[in-house]
């Protein structure tokens, strides 16, 4: 069974920065697709940054060049590394492992809630 706990959250002034964690368990973490996603009140949720095996990358157009995501195989963790935060990244902020059989992300932390604002 598929585990996925996140954490970072939080409050930040904007221009701040924020790291998110994603603790994975009941899967070959190395092997696996891993993305943040978000949701924002009102909205659907969107795929924020994705990471694959072999730690190629893919970002939304909306944070490119000011979030970063990266790996430990070690830890069996994925980092979401926000920076230059803006009002408009407020959203709780999901981490999933990518099915490669389905093509979808089928497995989902809890969340965690991202606010900025002064």
């Amino acid at each position: 069974q598929v585990q996925l706990v996140e954490s970072g959250g939080g409050l930040v002034q904007p221009g701040g920065s924020l790291r998110l964690s994603c603790a994975a368990s009941g899967l070959i973490f190395s092997f696996s697709t891993m993305g943040w996603f978000r949701q924002a009140p009102g909205k659907q949720r969107e795929l924020v940054a994705g990471i694959r095996s072999d730690v190629t990358t893919v970002y939304a157009d909306s944070v490119k060049g000011r979030f970063t995501i990266s790996r430990d195989n070690t830890k069996n963790t994925v980092y979401l590394q926000m920076n230059s935060l803006k009002p408009e990244d407020t959203a709780v902020y999901y981490c999933a492992r990518h099915n490669r059989v389905t093509g979808e992300y089928d497995s989902w932390g809890q969340g965690t809630q991202v606010t900025v604002s002064s």
